[in-house]
């Protein structure tokens, strides 16, 4: 089976994909449309009318419609009720048939939870998958999607065993894994732990715990992070790795951003760490956590060696020189 190379891209960056990013591809997440009552509403997303260009750069490509993102409320109201489910459903089918789309990817951030600042309710982990089958039922043979967020809070509100037969695929969101909320500088988006790290918060990790849960290792694309996450006040030991920040790990630079001259400006090494096969830079105070090309080839060459679906990336603005997106093509096709 061809591996899965999805690319999520928010509105202002789809008028960036290229012909021959489009010859790498197998699927468009178009990012977001949000929950607003019991229906659907797609009104940021402006450049739909580019998808007639994409289809015609690859006939095969899989036009997919992400609802939701981090703090995209509405899921849980609205989910709370049969009535509720099966209003957005089919305001979610009307709009796929409308638009001309391939299904619907649920980013629910998350159930049973209100980190993001949602609202959320212990009944969330049985209606996040009643609402999946609302969709099911609706959206037919179409593509169903969810993306996941990389933890046992994930697994645990939810459940897995039954949304793996419900959904087409299960994308792990395996980037922020260290992040917005860790004062300990580390990979955010590690294809496996450093030494001495014994987090779990790396990808074959959290492909080892949705498997535990019950989603078949052949339903499962793992996650690539296009931007980086960046600590401040770091330790100045083991170059920063695994140490204590005065900062959590805001964003940081896109990866087209992490130039020449940025490294240089601010006196950054670039380093690998052998074991997670990680990319960092780090100058004596800053760690910036970010994958670089070799780090997602090995992430791609895992995903054929461990018989996942595929690979996701977030987000497609973040890397203009198109570099990563074309290692992706590349280790997939071969």
């Amino acid at each position: 089976m061809k591996k899965y190379a999805i690319a999520y891209a928010v509105n202002n960056s789809l008028p960036l994909l290229t012909e021959e990013d489009l010859r790498s591809l197998t699927h468009i997440n178009l990012a977001f449309g949000v929950v607003e009552g019991e229906k659907l509403n797609i009104s940021r997303l402006t450049h739909m009318g580019l998808i007639k260009k994409f289809r015609e750069w690859n006939p095969d490509v899989r036009v997919v419609l992400s609802v939701g993102g981090w703090s995209a409320g509405g899921f849980s109201e609205m989910a709370m009720t049969k009535a509720g489910r099966e209003s957005f459903a089919q305001s979610c089918l009307e709009t796929v048939e409308r638009c001309g789309l391939d299904g619907i990817d649920i980013d629910w951030e998350y159930p049973c939870s209100d980190q993001a600042g949602i609202g959320s309710d212990p009944k969330d982990k049985e209606n996040f998958t009643l609402l999946l089958q609302a969709l099911r039922d609706k959206l037919g043979l179409r593509l169903l999607s969810i993306a996941a967020g990389a933890g046992e809070y994930f697994t645990r509100g939810t459940e897995m065993e039954k949304v793996s037969q419900i959904v087409d695929y299960v994308q792990i969101m395996t980037y922020d894994m260290r992040g917005g909320f860790a004062h300990e500088a580390g990979h955010h988006a590690a294809l496996r732990a450093s030494r001495e790290d014994r987090s779990g918060l790396n990808t074959v990790d959290m492909v080892g715990l949705f498997h535990r849960a019950g989603v078949p290792v052949e339903k499962l694309v793992i996650g690539a992070a296009f931007y980086s996450r960046r600590w401040s006040g770091v330790k100045n030991w083991n170059n920063g790795l695994l140490q204590r920040a005065e900062s959590v790990g805001e964003y940081g630079p896109a990866y087209s951003e992490i130039t020449p001259e940025f490294i240089r400006q601010g006196s950054y090494q670039k380093l690998w760490d052998e074991d997670a096969q990680a990319a960092y830079l780090w100058n004596g105070e800053t760690f910036i956590s970010y994958e670089s090309p070799e780090a997602i080839a090995l992430k791609c060459r895992y995903v054929k060696e461990a018989g996942l679906a595929g690979i996701m990336y977030w987000e497609h603005g973040c890397d203009c020189t198109h570099e990563l997106l074309q290692v992706i093509g590349r280790e997939l096709s071969s």
